[in-house]
Formats: C-alpha cells, structure tokens, sequence
C-alpha cells in the first residue's frame, strides 16, 4: 500500500476544450446521418407563363420604359447633331 493516489482535477481551460468537443462532434453528427439519406430527388414544379395581356400596372409601366427609352435616344441623337454642327 505504498502507492500514492493522486486524482487529477481537470482544469477549466482543459473542461472548456472537451465542451467544444462535444459540441463540434454534437452538430457534426446530424449533419452525416442528414446528407447520406437515400431521399428521392424532387422535380420541380412547371412555372405557367405569364398572361400576355399583363395587368394595367404592368402596361403602364411598360409604356413608361419605352417612352424613357425614346426621350434618351431623342437626347443622343441631338446631342451627336449638335456636336457635329460645331465641329464643321
């Protein structure tokens, strides 16, 4: 009976490194058993097309773009007009 008993405490530093351990291993166990599922593959829903007609929000603002469209190739045009009047 000559053997010394020592207990070793744990440390707090040493406890924290086994928590996140645990915590690791806990969220990285579902994410195995989840990705090796043998699930179907789903196909996915058929999008309609949408109506031709469009709702008036969508024709106003339809006719808003290309009149922007318009004003900003009329602004252009002239622009390119004017600088080659003053050129010549």
């Amino acid at each position: 009976m000559s053997e010394l008993i020592t207990s070793d405490l744990i440390s707090r530093r040493r406890a924290l490194s086994l928590v996140g351990w645990a915590a690791v291993l806990g969220l990285a166990a579902p994410a195995a058993v989840l990705t090796a599922s043998h699930a179907g593959a789903q196909t996915p829903v058929p999008v309609t097309p949408p109506p031709a007609t469009g709702t008036p929000g969508m024709q106003r603002r339809k006719a808003r773009r290309t009149g922007r469209d318009e004003r900003r190739d009329e602004r252009r045009t002239g622009r390119t007009e004017r600088r080659e009047e003053r050129r010549d």
